[in-house]
């Protein structure tokens, strides 16, 4: 099954790209082969861990998939789980952890994901597509946090 791992420092606080990645409907905008992202449920836990139900619609050229996931927005931990819940997948299970850095001077984003696509014929279509896409999300994200939140000093 395939899987992507990646830690990364940016000159951002934990609790800055933790709002930014839990910000999920603005993702098509940024976020490589993400066209559109709805969410069509929001409840609040008792644990104070916030769960959106999403849809997310990902293609590249004249293919297009939808597929739904549960994510797990642990603010107090600044931990963000997605699971998945409907689509082309057989599993898919994404996680990101944020810890601030020692210093002050930013943090450190730890990303995570791994997927295996129901139909063997979309793996072959897609899979390295996936690979390339899932491996420029660490720059994607950097990127927005820069837009949003201004270049930090390095």
């Amino acid at each position: 099954m395939p899987a992507f791992r990646n830690e990364r420092r940016v000159r951002h606080s934990a609790a800055q790209m933790f709002d930014l990645v839990a910000d999920v409907e603005r993702y098509p905008e940024f976020v490589p082969l993400c066209l559109a992202l709805a969410v069509r449920r929001r409840e609040q836990g008792g644990d104070g861990v916030e769960t959106l139900i999403a849809d997310m619609e990902v293609g590249y050229k004249a293919i297009r998939e939808r597929f739904t996931s549960r994510v797990a927005l642990d603010r107090k931990r600044l931990k963000i789980r997605v699971e998945y819940v409907d689509g082309p997948f057989s599993r898919l299970e994404n996680l990101w952890n944020f810890r601030d850095a020692a210093d002050r001077s930013g943090s450190a984003v730890e990303f995570y994901i791994a997927y295996e696509f129901r139909s063997r014929a979309l793996a072959l279509l897609m899979g390295s597509t996936f690979d390339i896409a899932f491996r420029k999300f660490s720059a994607a994200f950097v990127a927005r946090a820069d837009a949003v939140y201004g270049r930090a000093a390095t």
